[in-house]
């Protein structure tokens, strides 16, 4: 298997788009079942065992509130 480099991307989706990634991720944690999702070009595998914490970030006017899962290969 090819060693997967750092990597750091963003990506913006509509509110429809947004509603049904959270959809399949509430169905996944309420079953306790891994989430798949891609990231621009390539697919993640989110474990049932992951970590997940809020986190939020204030700079001046500009605000930004993130949902994290965290987890170790």
């Amino acid at each position: 298997m090819p060693k997967k480099t750092n990597r750091d991307v963003e990506k913006t989706y509509t509110v429809k788009q947004t509603v049904a990634k959270l959809r399949r991720l509430a169905d996944c944690l309420e079953t306790g079942k891994p989430f798949t999702i891609q990231v621009v070009g390539e697919r993640i595998g989110v474990p049932a065992t992951a970590v997940f914490n809020i986190e939020h970030e204030r700079e001046g006017k500009a605000e930004e509130l993130e949902f994290q899962f965290k987890w170790t290969n």
